[in-house]
């Protein structure tokens, strides 16, 4: 039997653990045991906050120790910990890395880990965080299967997305929709988005403070989905989700990774139906990601054409 007290040897297992979890954070841990933490879709929020419950339970079961049996005070103080969520902070962060969704400073943080879609879109609710809510008519979310291994993203929605309140449901999603098929999917097995949720006026271009807003529910999106590979259609959409600003002419035709997702840029169905020339390297790019997915043994609904 060891010589040490229990109460001596508790204190030192709650030093050794307090000092392991401020090493985590001096390398820049996201998390920590003792509840769930509050990350920034797209950025990583001071790792501090995100390792306090358990450092606090560390530091409280020392304490404890001279109030109560050594066991009961560390079950207790590590039962409290697990049970106080993280503190939500509200707190400007850095412009996220080039593995996550590029975009301006913004203040807005939502409490995330894995979420459903239905908690997303609560989250999202009838938002009016930027100017995009005073002339839209529908919140376009996003349609599909919360378990799709594709995921497809375009650019803003259109006029027709607008008034319906649904990803390509014009012209272009009709394409969409038999690119889709020709993959051997249906428009109910993969899930559909948009880099921001509301129109802008004109079809302009989404201005950068309007797709910050919009960039910790994409992510969000992605999080709760867990998709094998990312569809983007076109070059805003591409250049969004990898954080690049390139030509999609040099982004298609070759896999991407954004942080461990695999990501596979292409033309998008509108300019399509403008160049139907581009037909043929589109499908070069969609039969890339058939294969990849048969690698990984995801086979889809119904075979592949051609």
């Amino acid at each position: 039997m060891s010589d040490v007290a229990p109460a001596d040897e508790l204190r030192e297992l709650t030093r050794q653990l307090r000092a392991q979890l401020r090493r985590h954070v001096a390398l820049g841990a996201w998390a920590a045991p003792g509840g769930p933490t509050a990350v920034y879709a797209g950025a990583a929020v001071a790792a501090d906050h995100a390792a306090e419950p358990a450092a606090a339970a560390a530091e409280a079961a020392e304490v404890a120790v001279d109030d109560a049996g050594p066991a009961e005070a560390f079950e207790s103080a590590m039962a409290r910990s697990a049970a106080e969520p993280a503190p939500r902070e509200w707190l400007e962060t850095r412009p996220p890395s080039r593995e996550l969704f590029a975009g301006p400073k913004q203040a807005e943080l939502i409490p995330l880990g894995r979420r459903t879609l239905a908690q997303i879109r609560e989250d999202l609710g009838e938002c009016t965080r930027c100017k995009l809510h005073t002339t839209r008519r529908k919140i376009v979310f996003g349609v599909g299967a919360e378990d799709a291994p594709i995921m497809f993203v375009g650019e803003a929605p259109g006029e027709q997305e607008d008034k319906r309140g649904e990803p390509f449901v014009g012209p272009a999603g009709e394409l969409l929709d038999k690119m889709i098929e020709a993959m051997g999917w249906t428009r109910q097995s993969v899930y559909i988005a948009n880099t921001t949720k509301c129109r802008p006026p004109g079809n302009r271009n989404p201005q950068p403070d309007e797709l910050a807003q919009c960039t910790p529910f994409l992510d969000a999106q992605i999080r709760a989905i867990a998709p094998r590979i990312i569809v983007t259609l076109g070059r805003p959409a591409a250049n969004h989700v990898l954080g690049r600003d390139a030509p999609i002419s040099a982004l298609r035709g070759k896999f991407h990774d954004r942080a461990g997702v695999k990501v596979m840029p292409t033309f998008h169905p509108a300019y399509l139906l403008r160049e139907p020339e581009k037909k043929k390297d589109t499908w070069s790019d969609l039969k890339q990601v058939i294969a990849e997915l048969e690698r990984l043994g995801i086979k889809p609904p119904r075979p592949p054409r051609g």
